[in-house]
């Protein structure tokens, strides 16, 4: 990446000025490299000489000078120019040779340009989703999915090797609810329930639960029974797991995202025992009327085992540590889930510190879909479910496709297959295109908003490159000649963009944020349709400049392409 090649050249040239006594020796930390926000000040900008002035106690304009006639002796094809900005910035301005040169390399390496090799030899696992059973997929477990799904990507594309475990919510008192609620109410046999009807008495529980509080009371003992391993309370609890899974794998095969494992809270539970164990021999763990306890310093505390015998979801995750440590032995554990959980996760990764299980932890918490109210509650029955914002998407974008230029041609299959592409791209990008802390109101316009910033107008670009492309035929996009003088400013646009990618790439994992590729291919593809607009590519008469078109046209289809599949959206060649 070039702001690497640019720090490398920095170093080198304060180690140049040092052996020849210009510079004394000193130790700098980090050398910052950023864009600048306006593009008169170049393609990057450093404040090193001002950083180094105050370390030698020198005028930084100095040194900004002596640093700049090293960085051109040292890397004189890659930039056009580098200029001194006062009080000491350093501005370096990239060559047209340098861009060109970045345009052979995306279309020589198409779906490859942007990954690297810097996660090698490192693991990571991604905990992600993670819905509960016995409950349609609600619109609210979106997040978690589709930006899991999008760091998964983004590692695997990086060189990590990368594990993506579904950590199912199919344990715990809500069974032992649900349970009762079958027992007390159901009218069908265990068989023949829906996830629908599972959600119906689920909703019924809590609200009879709030006029007799003894039913709360009467689940916590089926889930004492389950626990026990009583044969009812677990052939009630396989059917309740079984119909829900059918309908998860459903949904995400709409969504087209998939898992290394789905491993569910109750895959850890004959390991419970072991950790409570362990707490005790430690004494990580303490009683606490009746029950056990871990307590922490600046934190409230956290049980372990209720006053009645059961775990908690807490047990459970510190015994998921222990197994993924054990099996995996992870560099880094990511949980992407809500904000919500923010203090349980910080218990949680002190307790296993207090067990002594060494790794690097990571909560992507992220903001809630929320109604004008609040927080959607399934317990209060207002569960906005997927499937219908799905299916509102797709039927939202099949409007789209019939109005389209780029259409003509499609079959009604065909027409079928884009629109679902659209739709469920148009639901995702407009949850990834904002950074993942941020509270998203559920609104029906907003959500399904298929203009402007949005999934369908980088689709759309994409199918007009391609609308391009497809009638050039035996042209060879590797090799192309270009008259850099003759490049319009449309164009130096678009290269002094694109090159970009693989540096967004990592900044995104460095830090969690699918928003920042979706900011990066926006503005390319805005790039792109301005230079569509004003310039005209088949039918210009000098074969070097058309030529040049069509490879910058090409380029600019591979890096949307490239885009959107990290985030896990299709691109369709016709719309």
């Amino acid at each position: 990446m070039v702001k690497e090649e640019i720090k490398k050249s920095l170093e080198k040239a304060i180690e140049k000025l040092q052996k020849e006594g210009i510079f004394p020796e000193f130790q700098i930390r980090e050398i910052e490299i950023e864009h600048p926000k306006e593009k008169i000040h170049g393609d990057y900008a450093t404040n090193l000489a001002m950083v180094v002035g105050r370390v030698l106690k020198k005028n930084p304009m100095e040194i900004a000078e002596s640093l700049k006639s090293q960085i051109l002796k040292l890397q004189p094809k890659i930039f056009e120019k580098v200029e001194i900005a006062k009080p000491g910035f350093i501005n370096f301005f990239l060559s047209k040779d340098f861009f060109v040169r970045e345009l052979k390399r995306i279309l020589k390496e198409k779906e490859k340009y942007g990954s690297s090799k810097i996660g090698k030899s490192k693991t990571i696992v991604i905990d992600y989703s993670s819905p509960n059973i016995a409950k349609p997929f609600g619109v609210g477990h979106l997040r978690s999915t589709i930006i899991g799904q999008a760091l998964f990507n983004l590692y695997k594309f990086l060189g990590y090797k990368v594990i993506g475990d579904n950590h199912l919510g199919d344990w715990g008192t809500q069974f032992g609810n649900l349970i009762l609620a079958i027992k007390k109410w159901g009218k069908k046999k265990i068989e023949e329930y829906s996830v629908e009807d599972l959600e119906r008495l689920y909703v019924k529980f809590h609200q009879e639960a709030e006029k007799e509080k003894k039913l709360e009371e009467e689940g916590r003992e089926w889930f004492k029974k389950l626990e026990e391993g009583d044969r009812e309370a677990r052939k009630i609890w396989k059917r309740i797991v079984q119909v829900s899974l059918k309908e998860f794998e459903r949904i995400y095969k709409l969504l087209g995202v998939k898992f290394d494992f789905l491993l569910g809270e109750s895959f850890y539970e004959p390991m419970l025992p072991e950790i409570i164990k362990e707490a005790k021999e430690k004494k990580i763990a303490k009683e606490s009327q009746g029950a056990l306890i871990i307590e922490f310093e600046d934190l409230p505390p956290a049980m372990i085992l209720k006053s009645d015998g059961t775990t908690t979801y807490f047990t459970r995750d510190l015994a998921t540590i222990k197994y993924r440590i054990k099996r995996w032995k992870p560099d880094l554990i990511i949980y992407e889930v809500g904000a919500d959980q923010k203090l349980h996760f910080q218990q949680l990764f002190k307790a296993a510190e207090f067990f002594g299980w060494k790794t690097n932890f990571f909560h992507v918490a992220h903001g809630l879909y929320r109604t004008k109210t609040g927080k959607f509650s399934t317990r209060k029955g207002e569960t906005v479910h997927l499937e219908e914002v799905l299916k509102e998407a797709i039927w939202r974008a099949k409007e789209i496709i019939e109005k389209s230029e780029t259409e003509r041609g499609l079959s009604k299959k065909e027409k079928e297959r884009v629109a679902k592409m659209v739709g469920i791209g148009a639901v995702k990008y407009n949850d990834l295109s904002q950074h993942y802390s941020k509270d998203i109101v559920f609104d029906w316009e907003k959500i399904l908003n298929l203009k402007g910033n949005s999934g369908p107008y980088l689709q759309y670009t994409y199918t007009r490159c391609q609308s391009v492309l497809k009638k050039v035929k035996n042209f060879q996009f590797s090799i192309f000649n270009f008259q850099k003088e003759k490049m319009t400013k449309e164009e130096i646009e678009i290269l002094r963009e694109i090159y970009k990618f693989p540096e967004v790439v990592e900044e995104s994992a460095k830090r969690f944020s699918p928003n920042l590729i979706c900011n990066f291919v926006f503005d390319l593809a805005k790039k792109y349709n301005l230079f569509y607009d004003f310039h005209p590519i088949l039918k210009v008469k000098e074969k070097t400049t058309r030529n040049f078109r069509l490879a910058l046209t090409k380029s600019v289809a591979q890096i949307i392409k490239n885009s959107l599949s990290l985030l896990g959206i299709q691109t369709p060649e016709k719309m």
